[in-house]
């Protein structure tokens, strides 16, 4: 084939007088670049319709390979830790029973009140009244408040409250109100305390 033929028919072929029909009779050049937008026609069509969707699936299934990449190390992460993490439980169950043990029952109230009053005593205070309050369910545990008032000198009082403090079970106080008595340098303390015994699992469902 002339290549410098064939090229002078293209350059000098009128465009508007192509007819497919003819294109047999068209310059070789020009078939070939015929042959060459048909073939990737073609190639482009094939790839949208076959290829497209497989390469879609493939972005989608490397999205989840990494999810599951990232999975897999926070999971490896976890398990480093497992050791640690069940001596720490361990130690938080021993100290929730430690502090449940201190909570006490609500047979336990009347003892808990007796050793009150007995600091009381001890720390010669006078008892005006001890008044147990309605109990107050929360959660996981019951309030038990009680209202109190002693009578006496500032020093026993503060020797009192530490005494109640220092006390095995838990006794938390409240609103506390000092006041002078008439005739004399002895003081009046009211205040609201509060114990506290924890809900065991077959009384949470109870209305």
């Amino acid at each position: 084939m002339n290549l410098q033929a064939e090229w002078r028919r293209l350059r000098e072929l009128d465009w508007r007088e192509l007819d497919v029909k003819e294109s047999g009779t068209w310059p070789v050049l020009l078939q070939w670049v015929c042959c060459l937008l048909v073939l990737g026609l073609t190639f482009a069509g094939t790839h949208f319709y076959l290829a497209g969707p497989r390469a879609e699936a493939l972005q989608q299934a490397e999205a989840e390979e990494s999810r599951l990449l990232l999975d897999y190390r926070n999971r490896a992460a976890q398990a480093a830790r497992l050791p640690d993490m069940l001596e720490q439980m361990t130690k938080l169950e021993a100290r929730m029973s430690e502090l449940m043990a201190m909570l006490p029952s609500g047979a336990e109230i009347p003892s808990l009140i007796d050793s009150i009053s007995e600091s009381a005593i001890d720390h010669q205070l006078s008892i005006d009244f001890i008044r147990l309050r309605s109990t107050i369910e929360r959660d996981f545990y019951i309030e038990r408040p009680f209202d109190l008032q002693v009578e006496g000198e500032y020093h026993h009082i503060a020797g009192f409250l530490a005494s109640v403090a220092a006390l095995p079970r838990i006794v938390t106080l409240h609103d506390f109100v000092l006041a002078p008595v008439e005739g004399g340098d002895r003081l009046r303390l009211s205040m609201l305390a509060r114990t506290y015994s924890y809900r065991p699992q077959a009384e949470e469902g109870r209305p």
